[in-house]
């Protein structure tokens, strides 16, 4: 049976390591979330080694992410195309062989 690990979202991350940042009580935040003392430790940490890096944005990365994914896009429907026109054409050569 494999190891099911929670996944908890960004947005959840942050709000308990600076609810953790504020009050200072691991253990009491970690049992009402149901949390591990280390994960939440681990989460605090990192809000604290990278606070201010945490609101810079990154438009070049995040360009760079958006042109790829438009570029796949792009040729998944070039192929997605050329599939169309190899169907239309089967289906023409098939029709026009069954009226004759």
């Amino acid at each position: 049976m494999p190891n099911k690990r929670k996944q908890y979202s960004p947005q959840f991350k942050f709000d308990r390591a600076l609810e953790a940042v504020k009050n200072d009580n691991l253990s009491e935040i970690s049992r009402q979330y149901g949390i591990s003392p280390n994960i939440l430790s681990k989460w605090r940490s990192d809000l604290l080694a990278q606070g201010a890096r945490m609101f810079q944005t990154a438009p070049n990365g995040e360009n760079k992410q958006l042109k790829a994914k438009i570029s796949k896009l792009e040729q998944m429907l070039g192929q997605k195309e050329i599939e169309l026109n190899l169907l239309k054409n089967f289906s023409d050569f098939y029709e026009s062989r069954n009226t004759t």
